[in-house]
């Protein structure tokens, strides 16, 4: 049963679809279990459960009522997509690689947990993403 899994909204579907279908292989190894342009939906999953779904934006939009407001507004990061990774380094390289921005290089976290190490990276559509390893 897939009881909660992030979907992330958005705007540009080819290039988001691109940029995990390409980390989430390289990475982990996992291939998407179906990739809809048309419907603008792309789903992942791991061990038999949803690990992360991508949907169009302007379709939720249609959805829920709000196409009349702004995309987006100055704001701090309201939600962050974590990878446990096996090397941040290799992680944040295959990132970047494909078309993610180092935000916060890797780097050492012992404040925030024995043998911690971090990189923060924001994805194509400006998703905060953060690699950790420990």
């Amino acid at each position: 049963m897939d009881a909660l899994y992030p979907r992330l909204l958005v705007r540009d579907f080819d290039t988001a679809a691109a940029f995990y279908q390409a980390v989430l292989d390289e990475l982990f190894g996992v291939k998407p279990v179906k990739v809809l342009p048309e419907a603008a939906y792309a789903n992942w999953d791991i061990d038999g459960q949803a690990g992360l779904v991508l949907y169009g934006r302007g379709t939720i939009a249609e959805v829920v009522g709000s196409t009349a407001l702004p995309e987006a507004a100055p704001a701090q990061d309201s939600a962050m997509l974590v990878m446990k990774v096996d090397d941040v380094d290799a992680a944040s390289a295959c990132l970047a690689r494909n078309g993610a921005q180092v935000v916060a290089p890797p780097q050492d976290r012992p404040e925030w947990a024995p043998g911690m190490r971090t990189a923060h990276l924001r994805d194509p559509e400006g998703n905060l993403v953060e690699l950790q390893s420990y």
